[in-house]
């Protein structure tokens, strides 16, 4: 059995996915893509004339990934129109809502009305696939910032999570000379297995000033004053981190370190294969 669905607001992956989720038994309601021609050109997606005739349409709701950036309105950046989320939890009441990286205020308020939330990015599995964007997103800015080759350049990692360890072995497969980061002894132990170069956060401070390019995946404060004043002015530092990231941003300009917050981007750099990915899972929760 196909379910209707509703698509309101996101980006071009969510412009993607409400093509790849029609089909002749599912009808697509999208609302918020005024500005996408892959949209309003599309006969099999109907266009709603208000954000009321979207939710009323279906029971399932689709969102955005992030679901909003200011926490005040809902992130519809190819749209001409606003969303508040004051006033989007009390009109979809008894609804499901398919959203990415969404607070537990929102969450707490949804559930008051019956809406049962389900967060994309708290899926293992999208979130793994992301890190393959992420790396590839990554790769091209250090290409694109830095007047040297990947090959033979020494290239720091800061945390191995999901994201650095997928970049660790991107960044590996091009010749660069990685070092990772990290606190627990079993990832140490896999650093040093897959042959990349490890470092301790106790040895970080003796070993910056060697970095061509720096890339951070720690959501705090891991290099602040003291450090950036370590590391030399021709380095590249691309932080990955959600805000407010993990730099000292303005001391970092002061030091004329280039320095680049690359957030969102599976969005940006692969939407197409991004939306595959959520198409996917959204599916098996539909």
């Amino acid at each position: 059995m196909y379910q209707d669905v509703s698509i309101i607001g996101g980006d071009l992956r969510n412009a993607f996915l409400s093509q790849m989720l029609w089909n002749k038994n599912r009808k697509i309601f999208v609302y918020g893509f005024e500005n996408e021609k892959s949209i309003t050109q599309n006969n099999n997606i109907i266009k709603c004339n208000s954000l009321e005739e979207a939710i009323n349409s279906t029971e399932i709701i689709i969102s955005s990934i992030p679901f909003t950036k200011d926490k005040v309105k809902i992130n519809m950046p190819l749209s001409v129109y606003e969303i508040e989320i004051e006033d989007f939890i009390k009109k979809i009441k008894n609804k499901t809502l398919i959203v990415g990286n969404i607070d537990s205020d929102f969450i707490n308020k949804a559930e008051k009305n019956n809406v049962k939330v389900i967060d994309l990015m708290k899926m293992e599995e999208l979130v793994i696939y992301n890190t393959i964007a992420t790396a590839e997103g990554t790769i091209r800015i250090a290409i694109e910032e830095t007047n040297k080759t990947i090959y033979d350049s020494n290239i720091l990692i800061l945390g191995f999570g999901r994201v650095g360890k997928t970049l660790a072995e991107r960044f590996y497969g091009l010749k660069a000379n990685v070092y990772c980061e990290a606190r627990k002894d079993e990832d140490i132990a896999w650093i040093n297995t897959y042959g990349y170069k490890s470092l301790w956060l106790s040895e970080l401070d003796d070993s910056l000033e060697k970095f061509d390019i720096i890339i951070n995946t720690i959501p705090e404060k891991i290099l602040d004053e003291n450090r950036l004043k370590l590391i030399k002015k021709e380095c590249l530092i691309i932080d990955l981190a959600s805000n407010p990231g993990g730099v000292d941003f303005e001391k970092a300009q002061e030091l004329e370190i280039k320095t680049i917050h690359a957030l969102g981007l599976p969005g940006k750099i692969a939407p197409y294969t991004s939306a595959k990915f959520i198409n996917e899972i959204i599916e098996k929760i539909i």
